[in-house]
């Protein structure tokens, strides 16, 4: 369960965005959505590795 603390004269749209933050952090939302429906291993593996190409390509366009 998650807490969030409210601070004196804090809105609740502030609050709100923190506990939004806190949540999708905890990874719920997306273990959930994985579970709807089956991936086959090798489509996961497939989707993970260009994912990772995506990411080193926008690196190594950063770093140059």
């Amino acid at each position: 369960m998650l807490i969030i603390n409210i601070k004196e004269n804090e809105s609740i749209d502030k609050a709100l965005k923190r506990f939004k933050k806190k949540f999708e952090k905890t990874g719920v939302l997306k273990e959930l959505r994985s579970r709807t429906a089956f991936e086959k291993p090798s489509v996961t593996r497939r989707s993970e590795i260009i994912h990772a190409t995506y990411v080193q390509k926008k690196f190594a366009t950063e770093n140059s």
